[in-house]
């Protein structure tokens, strides 16, 4: 019995699984605890990690890498890319306000949580947080454990993995206008026999959209199991036999839809089974 297994046996047995939240540094509170409230309500004990506070002694039962700051290009073998806006970005920004305040009146609590524990701008890189991800994303690949990367913690597990982002959404979507939401105002597509379509028990859905990358070139293993109207990337999931998940959107902020919380139940579980079976060893 290798040392892990010998620390979990060590565990009380039937406690509840621990299930590690990645974020930055500073702010993503409301992430966080959006997070960590949908957790509870699954029956894990949510544990949050940050740079300060990295926990690499914890020996977890599932991880969670949320989203936030852009992973850095040089990650995956490219350098920044500097967006210039033009007229027609700005018209997509007006529009974005005009979502921002529909949002508010929908979503007031999201929404200024949101704004009050903004503390950095979720733009740029944070390669602090970057290592710190792959650190622990590498711990969870070798050691088993289900992991769910949400928004630029589906990039990250893209890029982990090998594969590049789309640095820039601007020019992919031509016919339909980019959303930027909180709001479950973007339509997907969920490929059928995938297990994310199992999870969710559905072929499509409506989901929020706060994201300016996405996925490029695939990782070694992954495949995409999601898309929009404009035939860019919104989940991909590993092909092995390993719970490797990553969603563009937000389900975090969608506590209020059913089919959004059971991506959090069917991570808990994976997890509760794991411990379980380790426990038993």
């Amino acid at each position: 019995m290798d040392e892990r297994n010998k620390r979990l046996v060590s565990r009380k047995r039937y406690s509840k699984p621990l299930i590690g939240v990645t974020g930055p540094q500073k702010g993503g509170f409301p992430s966080w605890l959006f997070t960590m409230l949908l957790i509870r309500s699954m029956g894990g004990k949510p544990v949050r990690i940050k740079p300060s506070r990295p926990k690499f002694k914890m020996e977890l039962d599932g991880l969670i890498i949320s989203g936030g700051a852009d992973v850095d290009p040089s990650l995956y073998g490219e350098d920044k890319e500097e967006l210039i806006p033009d007229f027609s970005e700005r018209e997509r920004t007006l529009k974005g306000l005009m979502i921002y305040v529909i949002s508010f009146l929908f979503f007031p609590m999201i929404y200024l949580l949101r704004r009050i524990f903004s503390i950095r701008k979720l733009t740029g890189s944070d390669r602090e947080r970057d290592e710190l991800e792959v650190a622990w994303l590498r711990n969870a690949v070798k050691n088993g454990l289900p992991v769910l990367g949400i928004c630029r913690g589906a990039q990250l597990i893209n890029v982990f993995f090998g594969g590049t982002l789309h640095q820039h959404l601007k020019g992919y979507y031509v016919e339909t206008p980019q959303i930027r939401t909180i709001l479950p105002r973007k339509t997907i597509q969920l490929n059928s026999g995938s297990l994310l379509a199992k999870i969710l028990r559905s072929k499509m859905c409506n989901v929020n959209a706060l994201h300016n990358q996405a996925v490029n070139e695939l990782g070694t293993g992954l495949v995409p199991v999601a898309h929009d109207t404009s035939n860019i990337i919104q989940a991909i999931e590993h092909n092995g036999d390993v719970f490797v998940i990553g969603v563009q959107w937000h389900p975090e902020f969608l506590p209020q839809i059913w089919r959004q919380r059971l991506i959090f139940k069917a991570l808990v579980e994976r997890a509760r089974n794991l411990q379980k079976k380790t426990e038993y060893a």
